[in-house]
């Protein structure tokens, strides 16, 4: 991925268009988040973690299920469980209500796992947003919450 383009070289028309700047800041974000897995996330990646959430907060839930709860691609879902199965993080079960599809569930390491990525992603979210005031980081969040809620743009 690109790194954000250094201010002496944003041409004038897009300098302070907000959807220039949004990108801007999801490109530092992306990066300071692949840096911390990279640093301490033990060969895991972003997409894993958000499999690994959405396990711990929803409980066993079919891969094509997961899949579309998490926004992951449904190929991609597979290899990323394979990794995390390879780490003893999920069990996969077949369904025994249904033989072809399967179950994926959290293990205890997967949960202790998911604890010490935590720390990771509080620590890119500190950098992330370490320029802006207590205050700042409250109405920033509000602000991209109003963005991406669909219910905001009539969709």
């Amino acid at each position: 991925m690109r790194e954000h383009v250094a201010p002496h070289r944003i041409p004038d028309r897009l300098k302070e268009r907000p959807t220039w700047l949004l990108g801007q800041a999801a490109a530092r974000a992306s990066s300071l988040l692949a840096a911390g897995f990279a640093e301490h996330g033990d060969g895991l990646r972003g997409y894993h973690y958000r499999l690994l959430v959405a396990l711990e907060q929803w409980g066993p839930e079919s891969q094509a299920d997961l899949g579309r709860d998490t926004g992951i691609d449904r190929s991609d879902v597979t290899a990323a469980l394979g990794d995390l199965e390879a780490l003893g993080l999920v069990e996969r079960t077949v369904d025994p209500g249904h033989r072809r599809r399967k179950i994926v569930s959290i293990t205890e390491s997967g949960s202790a796992t998911l604890r010490r990525l935590d720390v990771v992603l509080d620590d890119v979210q500190e950098e992330f947003l370490a320029p802006l005031s207590a205050a700042q980081r409250e109405q920033f969040v509000e602000i991209m919450l109003l963005l991406n809620d669909q219910r905001a743009t009539g969709s």
